[in-house]
């Protein structure tokens, strides 16, 4: 998360939440405010949007929280706004026929160590997300939820309204994407 998307969020929450809202929202966003992030750019929102997105994301928190059923576990709630506010996102988009050329390069991790290996590891996650990117969105947004955020299935299933034999069949297609963009992306770089 980009600080500029945590201090405008944390400043839209400090003037707008009653202080016991504030403090639930607060600790919402910082118990989901990385995943939010993290899982609205794999869900296709571009880069130069990702803080506007984010921002919108912890609007709606803020403002439904009050609505929010106690039996609803809280982060299939908060990623189900992720996955709408991305969606709504890439509609605008659509229709704007926006077209992005700035691509964010992420930090490797700290623990690799020699230079092949981060490089081999920034391939890997750029492909993975040109793979995603050409996803159909309701089969994206279930790979996402379940095989990167590891989400129980029946999270993904309440966060995306659909039941929960449909997120199973949207998983399986999106599986079968993914693993046909790997094999190509392997055959394209020469390996078998």
């Amino acid at each position: 998360m980009t600080p500029l998307a945590r201090q405008t969020a944390l400043q839209t929450l400090a003037t707008a939440a009653p202080p016991a809202a504030e403090s639930k929202v607060a600790a919402i966003f910082r118990e989901h405010g990385r995943y939010v992030f993290r899982l609205l750019r794999r869900l296709g929102v571009a880069d130069a949007d990702l803080d506007d997105v984010f921002q919108e994301v912890f609007v709606i928190v803020h403002r439904k929280l009050p609505e929010l059923d106690p039996s609803v576990q809280l982060r299939a709630w908060v990623y189900g706004i992720c996955v709408r506010c991305a969606s709504d996102h890439r509609k605008r988009a659509r229709t704007r026929r926006e077209v992005t050329t700035d691509e964010t390069i992420e930090r490797v991790d700290a623990e690799q160590t020699t230079a092949p290996d981060a490089l081999d590891a920034l391939k890997a996650r750029e492909i993975l997300e040109g793979i995603l990117r050409g996803l159909p969105d309701q089969k994206r947004e279930v790979f996402v939820l379940y095989e990167i955020e590891e989400l129980p299935m029946q999270e993904v299933a309440a966060a995306l309204g659909c039941p929960l034999h449909t997120a199973y069949s949207r998983l399986y297609a999106a599986r079968k994407l993914v693993e046909d963009g790997i094999r190509r992306a392997r055959a394209h770089m020469g390996k078998p």
